[in-house]
């Protein structure tokens, strides 16, 4: 039985400072990443209620195909000395049936509400402004 060796489990090595130090950095930046995706993209920053006269609702993109609106709101504007602009308000719709109904209506008066993101994404729309729904709806009055 000399031939026999006796075998002993080899003891696991234990991770260098380095490596711990380097683990914890790459944890931590995807952590940090993570959140500021959520912070910039899908965190709401903003509610609200626009009204005004429905231009255009329409279907539009290379990859990603959105609903993209505007809303032309009453009373005028100068940007600058000498000169008027509408108040106008872009938009985008997540919802394929509000889409429809607000293309079926174009050119009505409507209150639309809508959530304001930091930041928009090409699934959601080209808007940071998102309406998510109907509050009233009227035929204009010329």
């Amino acid at each position: 039985m000399a031939d026999v060796q006796q075998l002993s489990p080899t003891p696991l090595k234990k991770a260098s400072g380095f490596k711990k130090i380097l683990r914890w950095l790459v944890f931590l930046s995807a952590v940090v990443f993570v959140i500021w995706i959520w912070w910039n993209f899908y965190n709401v920053f903003g509610e609200g209620v626009k009204s005004g006269e429905l231009n255009y609702v329409v279907k539009k993109g290379n990859v990603f195909k959105t609903f993209e609106g505007k809303l032309i709101q009453s009373g005028i504007r100068s940007k600058t000395a000498g000169s008027i602009a509408s108040y106008e308000f872009e938009f985008s719709i997540e919802n394929d049936s509000l889409a429809n109904y607000l293309m079926n209506n174009s050119g009505k008066y409507f209150d639309l509400h809508y959530k304001e993101f930091r930041g928009a994404i090409p699934w959601r729309g080209y808007s940071k402004y998102v309406v998510d729904k109907v509050i009233a709806m009227k035929d204009v009055e010329r």
